[in-house]
């Protein structure tokens, strides 16, 4: 039951992180957008009152008129919106998440002995830090001289990212690796909305409202973070998808990988961006592509070469009932599991056989299979299901 009651957590809170990310990302991307298609003001009087850019849109029958001061207003308005809870709730949802799915389930989803031998409890601690370190060091690193240089910037944060990657990667099973890269970029994105743009706004508008003149500066600051969360946004969508693709976060160098996947996502958005404020080259999108198709090839399966002796289906339903059968039953014995995952079960020799391209992908092409290798299946079983599964593709 307890179980049960974790899976129904875990629907409703992801549901939750699934909406309150689209209003966050939405809005971001939205702003993004419009700052780079604001044109200056037309009507002079508009100037004179400290208009720095204007852009006109249509949208659901409707026409709308969006005007962005310099600085400030020379008055407040009685109602002013601010856009911070859709951020601070997805972070909220998605560290609920992480710890229900990978800090309480560490011994599932996130530790792999294989990779590296932890407890549990010195796991999640290495995570933790990991997330809070994360956010530490890019704070440092923008408050820094190097900041000051958009390019050297970029170069020293790419280092960094990949060095993350790299050390999540050696510790964490592939898939609790990714969504830590994921939780320490999220963290920095609602970091920079929480400590950096929000204060920065909250001055701004009690200066405003005493009527002196905001410090630009606060705007500036305010400008550089959102634009390094834009660049962080598509990294962290694909870290959030990536538990579907185990060929990524199972390949032997998959910290690689997510550095090239992250790096063609900030690629992709800087076209983007670069988009909105007019003719943009198609460099960064093509370099995008290239990136991916790249990888792809790179982690394309190669072909097995069959120069092993035939197995029996005695020998592969031995393994599968040893390695497989905990979680992919009627009745699952593994407490983290209530039911069979996807509904897979390999009780019967039907199941067994009709399930074949997936265990011989998932076991053998991937390893993802078991989970964090919990059955501890060996080199020499996951041989037998490839003997196996080529024997079948071998007959008539």
């Amino acid at each position: 039951m307890a179980a049960y009651l974790v899976d129904w957590l875990n629907l409703l809170v992801r549901w939750l992180h699934f909406v309150v990310g689209i209003a966050w990302i939405g809005s971001s991307l939205y702003f993004i957008w419009l700052d780079n298609h604001l044109r200056p003001p037309a009507d002079p009087d508009d100037d004179a009152k400290g208009v720095g850019g204007e852009a006109w849109s249509v949208h659901g029958g409707g026409f709308y008129h969006a005007q962005k001061y310099r600085v400030a207003p020379g008055q407040l308005p009685e109602r002013l919106h601010w856009f911070k809870w859709e951020a601070y709730w997805t972070w909220m949802s998605g560290m609920f998440l992480l710890g229900l799915v990978y800090w309480y389930g560490a011994e599932v989803y996130l530790i792999d002995r294989s990779v590296a031998e932890l407890s549990a409890a010195s796991a999640v601690g290495i995570a933790v830090a990991f997330i809070v370190g994360g956010w530490v060091v890019y704070d440092l690193l923008c408050k820094s001289p190097l900041a000051r240089d958009d390019r050297v910037f970029a170069v020293v944060l790419l280092l960094l990212v990949a060095l993350l990657a790299w050390g999540l990667c050696q510790l964490f099973g592939g898939r609790g690796a990714y969504i830590h890269f994921g939780a320490v970029l999220g963290t920095i994105m609602v970091a920079n909305v929480a400590m950096v743009i929000i204060p920065g706004q909250r001055k701004m508008v009690d200066a405003a409202g005493r009527g002196e003149a905001p410090d630009p500066a606060l705007g500036i600051k305010a400008k550089q973070r959102s634009v390094h969360n834009t660049y962080f946004t598509l990294p962290v969508l694909f870290v959030m998808t990536s538990n579907h693709y185990a060929m990524t976060y199972s390949h032997e160098y998959n910290w690689a990988i997510l550095v090239g996947v992250a790096l063609a996502g900030a690629l992709i958005r800087i076209y983007f961006v670069a988009r909105h404020s007019g003719k943009a080259s198609l460099l960064p999108a093509v370099l995008a592509v290239l990136l991916l198709a790249g990888i792809a090839a790179a982690i394309a399966p190669r072909s097995p070469t069959d120069d092993s002796a035939a197995v029996s289906f005695d020998q592969v339903r031995n393994v599968v009932q040893a390695r497989c059968t905990s979680c992919h039953s009627a009745a699952p014995v593994h407490p983290a599991f209530p039911a069979a995952p996807l509904g897979v079960m390999f009780d019967s020799d039907e199941q067994i056989l009709g399930d074949a391209a997936r265990i011989y992908q998932q076991t053998v092409v991937t390893r993802v299979m078991p989970i964090g290798n919990l059955t501890a299946m060996t080199d020499a079983e996951r041989g037998v299901v490839e003997q196996w599964y080529l024997s079948l593709q071998d007959q008539p």
